[in-house]
């Protein structure tokens, strides 16, 4: 029997969101075009979440850690815990290339490794997130089989002349983490600093590490080429150079699959932000509804799990769901002493 609720994305959201349409008495299909949380799984091994675990908790399931913060592995072992203590019926490797509403419902075009099929639901949310689109510099030699847009087992690099592109959190923590495993690492940042939003415990770890020449860094320039055993790079002024590399990784961002969206017929404006009721996250399509970082457009940095996890309540909920989740949420990210 065909699902009355079809969820994209088993993600931290998506399945917050399959919770929360299973506890009202719906029953949805989750898909995903990975694995369950396959986000996290992309993460470095032993990579440590930057907030608690509270933060990061679904469905009133207890998210218990060795440490003050859950590693990856931890956060792998509680999805997928959740999930099936809660019986969600998720279909894994699993892709959404398209949907159209009709008459009697929204016809879904799913593709997997059997092929294509067409699905009926009676509502779509899409809650994706943005880990498979990065943002491409779209220089040559960017495909290159030692080049990659994901951070990875640090230890892999161990001996290694290595390349980061990039002047956020996961940029500065890869080279931390990289140079500890014995890398040479060189940065490289398109703007003249470091971004203010760089976590405070990480920020003056890698300033020391550039200070005391341990850590080589490019602020104010561009990747023009990359090629077999080095990356050439051009400042602001027209200097150019090459800095010799045996990995290099664009850890310059990710972003939502805007294309899909617009192809269903999702209104975006210029910041790509789709057309969204505020309380129900219902799109300009009758019964589509967006979910997580996939409905701030550009900037995917204003959702996150902590606020995200609430969002099946605002889709399925009613009024006074919704009220309490907004109150929690204001309550969860209010300023101590206030």
């Amino acid at each position: 029997m065909p699902p009355t609720v079809l969820i994209v994305g088993a993600g931290p959201i998506g399945l917050a969101c399959g919770i929360s349409a299973e506890r009202r008495g719906l029953d949805p299909l989750l898909i995903d075009a990975g694995p369950i949380a396959s986000s996290i799984v992309r993460y470095p091994v032993g990579l440590g979440f930057f907030t608690t675990p509270e933060r990061l908790e679904i469905g009133n399931h207890p998210l218990v850690c060795a440490g003050a913060k859950p590693t990856r592995e931890e956060a792998l072992k509680y999805y997928r815990g959740v999930a099936r203590a809660e019986e969600l019926r998720i279909r894994t490797y699993v892709r959404l290339v398209g949907a159209e509403r009709r008459g009697d419902g929204i016809h879904c075009v799913l593709r997997h490794r059997l092929g294509e099929e067409t699905l009926r639901c009676d509502r779509l949310v899409i809650a994706t997130g943005y880990f498979d689109h990065p943002n491409r510099l779209d220089v040559p030699g960017e495909d290159l089989p030692h080049v990659s847009h994901y951070a990875d087992e640090p230890h892999l690099s161990a001996g290694l002349r290595v390349v980061i592109v990039g002047g956020k959190n996961s940029a500065v923590e890869h080279a931390l983490n990289c140079f500890r495993a014995g890398a040479r690492v060189a940065m490289v940042y398109r703007r003249k600093e470091l971004r203010p939003t760089v976590k405070y415990w990480l920020r003056p770890d890698i300033e020391n590490r550039i200070k005391a020449g341990e850590i080589e860094a490019r602020w104010g320039y561009r990747v023009t080429a990359i090629q077999n055993d080095q990356v050439a790079i051009e400042g602001g002024w027209g200097k150019e150079e090459q800095i010799p590399a045996d990995r290099v990784y664009l850890l310059t961002g990710f972003h939502p699959d805007f294309e899909l969206f617009r192809s269903i017929g999702i209104t975006l404006d210029d910041e790509c932000r789709p057309a969204l009721n505020p309380e129900t996250l219902e799109t300009n399509l009758p019964g589509v509804h967006m979910a997580g970082s996939v409905s701030s457009g550009r900037n995917i940095s204003e959702v996150f799990i902590e606020n995200g996890r609430y969002d099946g309540e605002k889709i399925f909920g009613d009024r006074a769901s919704r009220t309490a989740v907004s109150e929690r949420i204001r309550s969860e990210h209010r300023p101590v002493g206030e």
